[in-house]
Order: structure tokens, then sequence, then C-alpha cells
């Protein structure tokens, strides 16, 4: 007996890089008005939701390597979005704020970017939208476990004892 022939809308790589693609398109544009890259844009977003941290542990937040960071941040400094000071505990460290400035752009761009996923997400079935939203959430915090050697279970999206 042969396997049934693998399905392309089912590869899970594929559905996320047609999506990321889409989204990528979309937003860029919308990013371009406020003087953003996406990279800027997710960089100023997470510094926004965790201020006053480190530029090692916003490297790891968003997942990008630290030599790119530096680049991302110093467009976003340049532009006023942001600011660096040395980290009173650690000389060597560099404390990352967002500006007002930058407060402004971001809270501007955050509405267009959430215009475009809701037009996105329209088809979407009630509820379906936000269960989605869960998901990907879930997925993304813990990406690689069980897919290199580490617990499969725990990026399990069914919980024990329930299925799956």
């Amino acid at each position: 007996m042969s396997a049934p022939p693998a399905r392309l809308h089912d590869d899970l790589h594929w559905v996320f890089a047609r999506l990321k693609q889409a989204l990528a398109s979309a937003q860029a544009p919308v990013l371009a008005r406020h003087g953003l890259s996406h990279w800027g844009y997710t960089v100023l977003l997470a510094v926004a939701e965790s201020p006053a941290g480190s530029q090692l542990a916003l490297a790891r937040a968003v997942s990008v390597d630290k030599s790119k960071l530096v680049q991302i941040l110093d467009e976003l400094e340049r532009a006023g979005l942001l600011a660096r000071r040395p980290d009173p505990a650690d000389r060597r460290a560099r404390i990352v704020t967002v500006t007002e400035e930058g407060t402004r752009v971001l809270a501007a761009a955050r509405a267009e970017v959430a215009a475009v996923e809701r037009r996105l997400l329209a088809g979407c079935e009630p509820g379906a939208a936000e269960a989605l939203r869960a998901t990907l959430r879930e997925l993304a915090g813990a990406p690689a476990a069980g897919l290199d050697g580490g617990d499969p279970g725990a990026t399990s999206c069914v919980e024990p004892g329930h299925g799956g």
C-alpha cells in the first residue's frame, strides 16, 4: 500500500511562507509610510513592550542576530525613534528605550498594521481569528522543541489527557 500523495496546502512550511509573504507585501507600504522596515517595526514594538531592556535580551526576544540588531537599532536611533544609554549596572551593556516620537510613530503604524490584519482575517468565522492568534502565539513560544531532539510534548497544542 502506498502513502497518500503529499498535499501542498497541508504543508506547514508552505502555508506559513505564503502567509508571511502576503503579510509582508501588504504591510511593507504601510510601514514605509512611517519610515519603518519590517525589522524596525518588530524591534520598536518589542522595545515598547519591554522598556529599559538590554540589547541582548532584545535580540533574543525578536530572534535576530546581535549584529543585525545593532544595525536596526542604529537606524531607529538615527530616526529619533529610540534611545540607547549605558546600563548603570553594567557599563558594557546598553539599555534601549522608545522616544516620544517612537511612541507616536509606533502607535500610528500599529493602527494601520492592525487594519491589514483585520482585512486578512475578515473571512474567518467568529472566534476563529483569535483562536488562530492564540495557536500561533503558543507555537511561536517554543518553536524548536520536538524538532531538535527536545521534548516533543513541550510545544504540543493538545493538553495531556485531552486527545491528539
